[in-house]
């Protein structure tokens, strides 16, 4: 057969050991923290009925759908997000799940977008949602969770950005924007922070706004402050807009939970410029930036009130994603862990073709001691060598069981950091080692 160029699509990316270290890691650091809020594992298909995901935004996020038919016939595509396919498992298994129920969910998304630093069309969502609770108590619950776990992966400068839908439709109002250019609206405004003010304000202008009617919105989107005195100004501002006042209500209970759930009010603030693209969103709206590097958002979400209705009974819902390819980016771009470059903790090396016996039996017994343990596998190989290969992989401890060894019941242990050789009797050194791995942590 002809040789074939090895070679991966653009925007999908291959993992090897030393990465896939790190994004286990931040995956198994995500897991602990969602079950410490009582969130439950919940998996879907990674493709689905094409109908499951279409029309349930906007006709953007439709062309980024990954669609096509099947050789059943079937219109099918590949999930684009997770929240969508929780909603019909909400609506499918209404009579099995207690609700409110809490969920969380991880695994590879699609999307046909054009790739660029922090974006990809092969991606990880790590998600927790609740569903069946019209509370800001549920909101408030999945941005502690954010806050929780950023602050368990290392990240220290960080602000979750806040505002709500009908904040925005009531500065609408306010501002005399017709119903109908609400959209257009919606997609001037995010564009403020990345693109600033005088853009925006061509926008709306395309939009067809008025000059008046712009100038007006971009004052108030742009009011100072980050938390409650906003607030109490759109309460002064929204006296005649129910809406709005009813947006305000529960921004104004949503940060009163925060603040009893420990988020120090330095990690978030009330942004009335960020909208977020989704179109399902029916009340609060949430995304996390870091200072640095410019990335974007990590994590995203907010209140889809009306989602699982596309598929049964319709019940409240509020949920965020956390971004992994961009928190694992953030990550490695800072510094902020420092983990092994392998998984193996020792290496047990043979020393002759005599002894590979003792040298499997001694792995087999730190194996059972929980420590994680390589054999080198070719007999005859000098032992330089073989501490050269621990030394390229990071392997921390390199074992020999010889001749000298076996006689006296010992075993030969060196430490690669260091170059420490010792000799440890062969009773004591899984313990001994399990216990320097555990200070090493």
């Amino acid at each position: 057969m002809p040789r074939i160029e090895p070679r991966i699509l653009k925007g999908t990316r291959d993992f090897l050991p030393r990465t896939m270290i790190l994004r286990q890691y931040v995956i198994d650091t995500l897991r602990r923290t969602f079950e410490q809020f009582g969130f439950e594992p919940l998996e879907t298909p990674a493709i689905e009925y094409a109908e499951t995901f279409e029309g349930k935004s906007d006709a953007e996020v439709d062309k980024l759908l990954y669609r096509f038919t099947d050789h059943g016939g079937r219109r099918v595509a590949l999930r684009y997000e997770l929240n969508v396919a929780l909603a019909r498992v909400a609506a499918q298994y209404q009579n099995e799940l207690v609700f409110p129920f809490k969920r969380y969910q991880m695994g590879p998304v699609w999307r046909a977008d054009r790739p660029q630093k922090g974006r990809y069309r092969e991606f990880w969502q790590c998600d927790v949602d609740i569903v069946g609770s019209a509370s800001m108590l549920a909101d408030a619950e999945v941005l502690a969770v954010v806050y929780t776990a950023l602050r368990n992966l290392g990240f220290e400068r960080f602000t979750i950005r806040l505002n709500n839908r009908k904040i925005l439709s009531g500065l609408g109002i306010v501002a005399g924007v017709p119903p109908e250019r609400t959209a257009g609206l919606y997609r001037a405004i995010d564009k403020l922070e990345r693109d600033g003010a005088e853009q925006v304000r061509a926008l709306l202008l395309e939009e067809g706004l008025s000059a008046e009617t712009a100038g007006r919105l971009l004052e108030m989107v742009q009011m100072p402050g980050g938390g409650p005195e906003v607030l109490a100004g759109l309460r002064l501002r929204f006296a005649d807009v129910p809406v709005g006042l009813e947006g305000v209500a529960e921004m104004e209970e949503l940060l009163g939970y925060l603040e009893a759930l420990g988020v120090p009010a330095s990690h978030y603030r009330l942004d009335l410029s960020m909208v977020r693209g989704l179109g399902y969103y029916t009340g609060p709206i949430y995304e996390t930036v870091v200072d640095e590097p410019r990335i974007g958002s990590i994590s995203g979400g907010g209140r889809y009130d009306r989602m699982v209705g596309l598929f049964g009974p319709d019940m409240p819902a509020t949920g965020v994603s956390l971004g992994l390819e961009r928190i694992v980016d953030v990550i490695s771009e800072l510094h902020l862990l420092d983990l092994p470059g392998t998984i193996a903790q020792a290496l047990v090396a043979l020393f002759d073709a005599g002894h590979v016996s003792a040298a499997l039996g001694l792995a087999q017994e730190l194996r059972q001691a929980g420590i994680r343990t390589e054999v080198y596998l070719e007999v005859g190989v000098p032992l330089g060598k073989q501490f050269r290969y621990a030394d390229r992989k990071g392997i921390p401890y390199v074992l020999v069981v010889g001749p000298d060894e076996l006689a006296a019941g010992t075993v030969t242990v060196k430490e690669m950091r260091t170059g420490e050789q010792r000799s440890l009797p062969r009773a004591e050194v899984a313990g001994r080692l399990k216990e320097e791995l555990g200070r090493q942590r």
